[in-house]
């Protein structure tokens, strides 16, 4: 069986569902592996506790953005040296993201750390959650170079049209990350502080673990440990496509913090609703980050290939069935969500303002989803200021002003509402892409 996947032969939508199921199981994986922390902390600790492990993802999604945007660009490249044969570039994209992420890892996990109380100070953090959330970012910053390296390879991986392998080192760190936190907080009463540990250790197998399976199955792409060569040039080339991506990850983290301060001032009850529906919207949404991959990785190889006649049949079906897996999705969860809202807590409080969360939300995620697609694929033509203006609008124009009317006109347990109307108007931002001339000089045959 092949290692690689050519996204320039064979019929479109069979390419796309064998290359996103993998990344779609690893989404899965992805999902156990928060919702592990969730479950155990809302089963052995308190709402306190629960409420620290949905809040603090923000700061350390504001930390890595940039370094992340940098990490698709680098994947878009290899995506599109694959397509048109260049190994030597692929060798140079290669090793110059291992110099990257070192140059990287490190000083953000420090910066991570002195940072954090400034943060959660900006969002409004309660005092009774304070505590909580500081051990737990304090551990988690501890592995941020296995978090960045993973998601690098991971990358590097996809660019070259493969899926299957990052479903493995997933599989091996959420079973890591399982064990841990039984151990961690169920045994040891370690509460936010053995959830941040088990999952520091188990992105860092994960990392590990790629590296010894890109250097044994892609010798010849000279993949080392630690760093050996950057390369001016294609640095250049990763910093033009992924610092706007990165840049543009940034703008939507702080965003995100906004919106996350929002919730903070209705307290720890509604905290923790928010990130237990969160979790639940995570689970129906696990087809877009599969679809939005696979569009990525075929609109690269296409663009490498001058398959131009491919991209104009990919620019339809792709969204399509991205939509239509998640509606399925969305609407499953929405009417079974009360069974499912039990398994992460009892608190009948929190039980009613994540099923709120639900039923605002999840029905109109599709929206999202197709807004993704055509998202992913305008980046892996290249194509990576038109989707950064429409996402930016997207959070700035829309959803964070219409969260505020919310929380004025109608109440601050409505916020969400906010989601589904900023998503609909995303996707309708991307369906314009296609009448633009960055479009339009791609022939249709």
């Amino acid at each position: 069986m092949a290692r690689n996947m050519d996204m320039t032969q064979g019929p479109i939508m069979k390419r796309i569902v064998l290359f996103a199921l993998p990344i779609c199981a690893g989404n899965i994986l992805q999902q156990l592996y928060n919702t592990v922390d969730t479950l155990v902390i809302g089963n052995f600790c308190g709402t306190q506790s629960l409420a620290a492990v949905g809040t603090s993802g923000q700061p350390v999604e504001l930390l890595l953005c940039i370094f992340m945007g940098m990490g698709t660009g680098v994947s878009i490249l290899v995506a599109q040296f694959t397509g048109s044969g260049n190994l030597a570039m692929t060798q140079k994209a290669v090793s110059t993201s291992i110099s990257f992420l070192y140059i990287c890892a490190i000083p953000l996990s420090v910066l991570g750390v002195l940072l954090s109380p400034l943060i959660l100070g900006l969002m409004a953090v309660p005092e009774d959650v304070w505590d909580y959330c500081m051990s737990y970012l304090n551990i988690i910053f501890l592995g941020t170079l296995g978090n960045m390296g993973y998601n690098m390879n991971a990358g590097i991986l996809r660019g070259l049209g493969n899926s299957r392998a990052s479903l493995f080192f997933l599989l091996i760190s959420c079973i890591v990350n399982v064990v841990l936190d039984l151990l961690f907080v169920a045994g040891f009463h370690m509460d936010v502080a053995g959830a941040a540990l088990a999952t520091s250790i188990a992105m860092f197998c994960s990392w590990f673990f790629s590296i010894f399976y890109i250097k044994k199955m892609y010798p010849e792409l000279a993949f080392t440990w630690l760093p050996k060569h950057l390369d001016k040039s294609m640095m250049g080339q990763i910093l033009k496509i992924g610092l706007p991506l990165g840049l543009n990850n940034s703008i939507y983290s702080i965003g995100h913090i906004l919106l996350q301060t929002l919730i903070n001032t209705q307290g720890a009850v509604f905290i923790a609703a928010c990130s237990v529906g969160s979790r639940l919207t995570g689970m129906a949404n696990v087809a877009i980050n599969s679809f939005s991959s696979a569009a990525t990785t075929f609109a690269g190889q296409n663009m490498g290939a001058k398959a131009y006649r491919r991209l104009h049949q990919g620019a339809k079906q792709i969204p399509f069935f991205s939509a239509l897996f998640t509606a399925v999705a969305g609407l499953l969860l929405t009417i079974f969500c009360q069974p499912v809202l039990y398994l992460f807590t009892q608190e009948n409080d929190v039980l009613a303002m994540a099923t709120r969360y639900i039923q605002i939300v999840m029905p109109f995620t599709w929206f999202f989803a197709a807004f993704s697609a055509m998202l992913s694929f305008a980046n892996g033509l290249g194509e990576v200021r038109y989707p950064t203006i429409v996402n930016i609008l997207m959070l700035w124009v829309i959803r964070i002003p219409v969260a505020y009317l919310i929380g004025q006109w109608i109440g601050g347990t409505y916020i969400m509402a906010c989601y589904p109307i900023s998503f609909f108007c995303g996707m309708v931002g991307m369906l314009i892409f296609f009448l633009t001339p960055q479009w339009k000089r791609i022939p249709k045959q």
